[in-house]
């Protein structure tokens, strides 16, 4: 087995994940650090609680380009599936364990359906959709992001049928559930905020 070289763009996916979308929003709008405001988590629902719709958006969109391009930008070039797979989780721990931020960073909820789209569109698609009907029904966003990073592994494999993808999706989801530990433990005790509540960003 020869070395591809194209495997480096794995570490290019995570140098891409490095980049803080709600660190660097929040310094450009002169906002306080999402790393020691709020709930601390420089994720999107955080930076809604500092600065508003306008800056979540624009840290949601960020992080969900930093999964999902790095992944497109290797299918294009028609790499093996190993490559496809390691960008995607490359890219995704970049933005739990960022480069350029002390290994600070948030959920990764954002930068994982990113990464899942970019992977199949398909499965991507059915993950958005079972994310808006659990936290529709059930009212808890962190729910809704366990819940479908687990169901993900599931659609990953029915859709594109490649064990090496589902496989990527499966250690994606498996940190991805890990970060929400301390969620986990409010939803058990009853504790978890609401979606709507205002302090519902954790």
């Amino acid at each position: 087995m020869t070395f591809d070289p194209l495997l480096l763009l794995a570490v290019a996916g995570y140098l891409i994940g490095s980049v803080s979308t709600a660190i660097i929003t929040c310094r450009l709008m002169g906002l306080e650090d999402p790393r020691s405001s709020g709930s601390n988590n420089p994720g999107a629902t955080n930076v809604l609680r500092i600065g508003g719709k306008k800056a979540a958006i624009i840290t949601l969109i960020g992080d969900m380009l930093k999964g999902l391009l790095p992944v497109l930008v290797v299918k294009f070039f028609n790499v093996d599936i190993i490559v496809i797979a390691l960008v995607a989780i490359g890219a995704f721990l970049g933005h739990l364990f960022p480069l350029f931020f002390k290994f600070k960073g948030g959920k990764g909820v954002a930068t994982f359906f990113g990464a899942l789209i970019g992977i199949d569109w398909q499965a991507g698609a059915a993950a958005l959709v079972t994310w808006l009907v659990i936290a529709y029904l059930f009212k808890y966003s962190s729910l809704a992001a366990v819940l479908t990073a687990i169901l993900s592994i599931a659609y990953i494999w029915f859709f594109s049928g490649a064990i090496i993808l589902a496989g990527a999706c499966g250690v994606m989801s498996s940190l991805l559930v890990w970060r929400h530990t301390e969620n986990i433990k409010r939803l058990l005790a009853g504790e978890e905020d609401k979606i709507g509540t205002k302090k519902q960003l954790h």
